[in-house]
């Protein structure tokens, strides 16, 4: 029998996070790579999913894949501090540039030996990368709402570095900490970010760019997704903005059945909802996340009371919600295995 991954894919809602690729100890599951046959001696002919003719049972894979782990019902309460921050060291951030300051900061104390982000080119193009210095997380700066196999990387960061950092959207963050918990303990700190949906990046760059919001890509400085709309700025000082609902269809399918909007699963989750223009949320979830933020809370402006603060992100968690729970249970009837919506804290 094939693993328990081998559904996730077929039923196409696989995150594509990378977490299979970096625990497979026989190296049978690459993520979105090309490949029309499987063969069973050339592992790099597997397309986003387990290898069947090669793979030996042992489901190392479904123990860290957070569509066979399921979601939390109360993604809050596990929430021990919220407040808002902002980097002292932010200038060209997206809002208070607090996840590449902890990172900063931590690479700078020499707490943390290497962590996992995704960088860019010009052309908006994503590249998952290993970080081991300060200077390195400048390159990472800003958000790319395109999605790549982020966590794909840790297979060659646990061979080179003991302590390891990931940041991520939900579904990376879930599944580092499987990891974490259930295969490797090198990941020390898991930053999660708020996420609504993610893209392909060549659906972002193809389509919904230069054919919705009529913007060369070559010219975006920054997008954003804020106050009901897609935002896009270009070097010429020019905003464009078309409604959420406009580009939300173009989202990938995972996305449509994912039921984690704050990263529940981090030690420590950042975003800009509930907070002012310029600052950060940030969620302290695990004793791992306090420990860690006081290191470089020195380097942070805090805002205890930040507006309009949680009842906002609990809107958004409930309209994440409203579809998407529905869409998930209705796939977990077809699985083999059980999976679904957990009522109980993390």
């Amino acid at each position: 029998m094939p693993p328990k991954i081998a559904e996730v894919i077929d039923f196409d809602v696989c995150a594509a996070c990378g977490a299979c690729e970096a625990v497979c100890p026989i190296g049978a599951v690459t993520v979105k790579k090309a490949g029309e046959i499987r063969d069973p001696n050339d592992l790099g002919l597997y397309e986003k999913g387990a290898g069947y003719q090669v793979c030996e049972g042992c489901l190392t894979c479904s123990r860290v894949c957070p569509v066979v782990d399921g979601f939390i019902d109360n993604e809050l309460a596990n929430v021990r501090k919220f407040f808002g921050a902002k980097s002292k060291d932010n200038a060209g951030s997206q809002d208070g540039g607090v996840s590449s300051g902890i990172l900063k900061s931590l690479f700078r104390q020499g707490k943390i030996d290497c962590a996992v982000g995704i960088t860019r080119n010009e052309k908006w193009e994503p590249e998952v990368v290993l970080l081991t210095s300060a200077e390195d997380v400048e390159r990472t700066r800003g958000t790319k709402y395109t999605s790549d196999p982020v966590l794909a990387m840790l297979r060659e960061a646990f061979e080179k570095y003991n302590r390891i950092a990931v940041i991520g959207v939900p579904c990376q963050a879930h599944a580092a900490h499987l990891i974490r918990e259930n295969v490797n303990e090198k990941i020390v700190l898991i930053i999660g970010l708020l996420c609504m949906e993610s893209f392909h990046h060549d659906v972002m760059l193809e389509n919904i760019v230069p054919e919705i919001l009529k913007v060369k890509v070559e010219d975006v400085r920054k997008m954003e997704f804020t106050k009901g709309k897609f935002w896009v700025y270009t070097d010429d000082g020019e905003v464009h903005s078309v409604p959420i609902k406009e580009v939300a269809k173009f989202a990938r399918n995972p996305c449509h059945h994912c039921c984690d909007y704050t990263s529940v699963f981090a030690d420590i989750s950042v975003g800009s909802v509930g907070a002012p223009d310029g600052w950060n949320t940030v969620f302290i979830r695990t004793d791992v996340g306090e420990k860690y933020f006081d290191m470089v809370r020195e380097d942070m402006e805090i805002m205890e009371d930040p507006k309009p603060g949680l009842d906002l992100v609990g809107k958004l968690i409930d309209m994440k919600r409203k579809g998407n729970a529905e869409h998930f249970l209705e796939v977990c009837e077809k699985f083999s295995f059980e999976t679904g919506i957990r009522d109980e804290k993390i």
